[in-house]
């Protein structure tokens, strides 16, 4: 069992920059291939990035490509989401998932954090 607990969102304006953080229990993270996932108001669940259970693969939404940066420190249980020139389309609740396989398809990703809000204005 993973336990997964996201924090880092918030308001901020169109072009600036956050740094979402998803902590992890257990002593198996690193185990598990991580990803990102949005969800926007009356939108159905997105895709934002993946990476790989050593964190040698990436994957992308081609809408946050050259934006958004997925990286993780197995030592520290954790998987970050480096948000940079943020637009009013990222607004959305971002949840992280961990699952045994790399994946963009969030189906295959088994144990999910609450959610945190992130909130762009224009």
């Amino acid at each position: 069992q993973v336990r997964l607990v996201e924090s880092g969102g918030g308001l901020v304006q169109a072009g600036g920059s956050l740094r979402l953080s998803c902590a992890a229990s257990g002593r198996t993270f690193s185990s598990h291939a991580m990803g990102w996932f949005r969800q926007a108001p009356g939108k159905g669940r997105e895709t934002v990035a993946t990476i790989s259970r050593s964190g040698g693969f990436t994957n992308y939404a081609d809408s946050v490509k050259g934006r958004f940066t997925i990286s993780r420190d197995n030592a520290k249980n954790t998987v970050y989401l480096q948000m940079n020139s943020l637009k009013p389309e990222d607004t959305a609740v971002y949840y992280c998932a961990g699952g045994p396989r790399y994946t963009v398809v969030a189906g295959d990703y088994d144990y999910w954090g609450q959610g945190t809000q992130v909130t762009v204005s224009s």
